[in-house]
């Protein structure tokens, strides 16, 4: 019998945490009882609804995208723009990405349907890396790659500033352009283009290959792929190591 986070996780609405608060809300019963009690467990013939709607379990799905540019991240647009939902078959339309890649970005994207897991992969204070592929313009040196490890503030969405960091290796470099691989464990939009940009370059490809320990290897721009049940252990696997290790 499962608890009843883990049961509400199941049914993909949200992740453990958020069921957590849901069922302390008092937004969740059971055979139309309010159950409040973190520890309840749900027995296979009882009935569960979240504010008032059935919700059960379902099979849940992975998949590797590889984002082509010109499309954003997201089920709708209230500008009419493309979206990655315009690109991935009809039958997979209801599995939610891992992170977002901005309109200009290609790359790996993760697709699913388990709500715990884009929880685990998202959350700000559980590290997990982000690996890309950038070109930018002009030659990027030592000294730089300093200030991004070290640490770059930039503006986010909401108007605050941030501190942003990156790790990068780089692969190519001349006076003209360099690529650097670039790796982030944080999530902040456009993060990648804005630390670039303070340091006078200008992005010119940004491509993911690489998130956790799923990666692009295999597809072409606008393919989707199942992962397979041994990747999918492995990444839970994964997952689980680097939050014990967060937690030390």
């Amino acid at each position: 019998m499962p608890r009843l986070n883990k049961y509400i996780a199941s049914t993909g609405l949200c992740s453990r945490r958020k069921a957590d608060e849901l069922i302390e809300s008092g937004k969740v019963a059971v055979n139309g009882k309010v159950v409040t009690e973190l520890g309840f467990y749900v027995r296979e013939k009882d009935k569960v609804s979240v504010e008032g709607k059935n919700v059960y379990p379902q099979k849940l799905e992975y998949y590797r995208f590889y984002k082509p540019a010109g499309y954003i991240t997201t089920l709708e647009d209230e500008k009419g723009r493309k979206t990655i939902y315009d690109v991935i078959p009809p039958e997979l339309k209801h599995l939610k990405p891992v992170g977002r890649l901005d309109k200009d970005s290609t790359g790996l994207i993760i697709m699913t349907n388990d709500g715990e897991l884009i929880n685990q992969m998202t959350h700000p204070s559980i590290k997990v890396p982000k690996v890309y592929m950038v070109t930018i313009n002009g030659k990027f040196t030592e000294a730089n790659a300093k200030e991004m490890l070290n640490g770059i503030e930039i503006d986010t969405d909401t108007g605050e500033k941030k501190t942003a960091y990156a790790e990068t290796l780089p692969i190519e470099i001349n006076n003209q352009t360099s690529i650097i691989q670039v790796v982030l464990y944080q999530g902040i939009n456009r993060q990648i283009r804005k630390m670039f940009a303070k340091l006078g370059f200008e992005v010119k490809v940004l491509k993911r290959i690489q998130h956790a320990i799923i990666t692009l290897e295999g597809l072409k721009k606008g393919q989707i792929k199942l992962i397979k049940p041994k990747q999918v252990k492995q990444l839970q696997t994964y997952l689980t190591k680097i939050q014990k290790e967060d937690i030390k």
